[in-house]
């Protein structure tokens, strides 16, 4: 989702504008994550960008498999943002989807590592949806990316 958004309560209309707007004014990580994700270039498979799904826009989602990705800015390290973000990653498990929650930072410096970690989670034996140690309710868990990844 775009820097700094929690959970948005707007009318269908406005959740669409948003999103284009969302889809126009991505982050250096995310375009860079999005060349590599879009054309079914993983595993086959389609992906869409700044997506609502229920209250919230993702950055990234394939509903065929269910799993949401989220590329985040520096931000997402504060307190009060990640309990936004743990509101919406248990709101999203809730639904049914995966979460993969990846720094800026990761996907400009580890595009490959990144997308080794989405493919994995393409995969018919992956791991269950546990949140990573720092985002979610496992805090115990191995994370697949260095203290984030599956959310």
């Amino acid at each position: 989702m775009g820097e700094g958004e929690g959970k948005i309560q707007l009318k269908r209309k406005e959740r669409t504008e948003l999103s284009r707007q969302l889809r126009k004014d991505l982050t250096e990580a995310e375009r860079a994550l999005w060349a590599r994700l879009r054309g079914y270039q993983v595993s086959g498979l389609k992906f869409r960008r700044q997506q609502p799904i229920g209250p919230y826009i993702v950055d990234f989602v394939c509903f065929e498999k269910k799993i949401v990705i989220e590329v985040d800015g520096g931000q997402h390290g504060e307190e009060s943002v990640r309990q936004r973000d743990d509101e919406r990653t248990a709101w999203l498990h809730g639904e049914g989807f995966r979460v993969l929650r990846f720094w800026n930072n990761e996907a400009l410096a580890n595009l490959e590592g990144l997308l080794e970690v989405i493919r994995q989670m393409m995969g018919d034996n992956c791991p269950s949806p546990k949140s990573s140690p720092t985002r979610g309710e496992d805090i115990n868990a191995p994370s697949p990316s260095h203290g984030r990844g599956l959310g």
